[in-house]
């Protein structure tokens, strides 16, 4: 967390939170949500400044119970996810890096969901990879060390082909779990779309 939050954060420590305005896509982007996005249930404006960017992907952090938020000075803002709290994309010199720049630490865990979705589990986060990479992600896939086609692929996330699945992470075959969206959530305990009480 930037210095100049904590010293906002001691300074008003009693600003009200905000939900609903700042929304991660499934590929990474911070978008604002105004008013007329909340009511329409629109995916927001994508955020292009580089500078607020980083500010956020600085001081973005989950609470207690699991909601993410970003740390705007005295304030949280919490982030409704579309997916899930970081997404990944490829990288040729570190293999996969978070939507905040860091790269993926060794995953505990890889999971398919019935979406289409391949996530990874790095203790109690979790990580979807950005679908314009997908490609190169099904491309590590095995199946009793095969590389997967199509047809054999959709036949394992339909349950029909139960045999073991694994994911190549630098020359260790992982396994892969079936998941769907909904069960990340409670996997890795966050909240999709944080609201404030009633």
């Amino acid at each position: 967390m930037d210095e100049i939050v904590r010293q906002a954060m001691a300074k008003w420590p009693d600003v009200p939170h905000c939900f609903g305005w700042l929304a991660l896509d499934a590929r990474g982007h911070w978008r604002m949500r105004d008013d007329r996005a909340q009511a329409l249930g629109l995916p927001g404006d994508r955020i292009r400044n580089t500078t607020l960017i980083g500010f956020i992907n600085r001081n973005y952090l989950p609470d207690e119970q699991g909601r993410w938020y970003f740390q705007n000075g005295p304030q949280r803002v919490y982030v409704d996810l579309e997916i899930c709290p970081f997404v990944c994309h490829t990288d040729p010199a570190l293999g996969l890096v978070l939507h905040t720049g860091e790269p993926l630490a060794q995953p505990e865990s890889v999971m398919l969901s019935a979406e289409g979705d391949l996530a990874f589990g790095i203790g109690k986060r979790c990580a979807v990879l950005d679908d314009r990479d997908l490609d190169q992600g099904l491309a590590r896939l095995r199946l009793e060390d095969a590389v997967l086609d199509e047809e054999t692929l959709v036949a394992w996330l339909d349950g029909e082909d139960r045999r073991p699945l694994t994911f190549d992470w630098k020359g260790r075959a992982l396994p892969v779990q079936r998941v769907t969206r909904a069960e990340l959530a409670g996997r890795f305990g966050f909240v999709s779309h944080p609201r404030q009480a009633a």
